[in-house]
């Protein structure tokens, strides 16, 4: 399991850790503390619930840490003309007479939602590296194909805003 994260994704997903094992860690335990001394753990819905919390919290931690030890750090810059990461496309979509912007992010970051397009989704693999203007062939998976045209690309700035998918 490589995951392409960018040295943003890492700090954030360091900082997410951080705040798991010193803020949500001890309270998830107080609260399992809490919920015990209530009695008859069979019939316990608070000690329950509280448990599931606290593993809840630690599955999140191991996954985390893992995905930064298996990590293949990739470079956030591109040329000032060409689509990148974090840059935002404004992309034509030829067969619905559709425009869109998306941002392209790693699939960490990716909601397509919320206009957040992963390098590694059909789309996102096939606009890199081109400009506005290029009319661009995507691949679908399953087969075949759609076309769409690079209109406008901004060079945003990886403010750390982007939230991290959790999975």
């Amino acid at each position: 399991m490589n995951n392409e994260l960018t040295k943003q994704d890492i700090r954030k997903m360091e900082e997410e850790i951080e705040y798991r094992k010193l803020v949500v860690r001890p309270a998830a335990l107080e609260d399992v503390k809490t919920a015990r001394a209530h009695g008859d753990l069979s019939e316990n819905f608070e000690y329950h619930a509280a448990k599931k919390v606290k593993n809840q919290n630690e599955s999140r931690i191991r996954y985390l840490e893992r995905m930064i030890k298996t990590a293949v750090i990739v470079s956030d810059e591109s040329a000032e003309d060409e689509v990148g990461m974090n840059n935002t496309v404004e992309v034509f979509f030829e067969e619905d007479n559709l425009t869109e912007k998306y941002k392209l992010v790693t699939t960490v970051r990716g909601n397509s939602l919320e206009g957040l397009i992963s390098t590694e989704s059909p789309l996102g693999k096939a606009l890199l590296g081109h400009k506005a203007g290029d009319r661009v062939c995507v691949e679908l998976p399953g087969g075949g194909d759609y076309y769409v045209v690079v209109k406008s690309i901004e060079n945003t700035i990886d403010d750390g805003t982007d939230k991290l998918r959790s999975f």
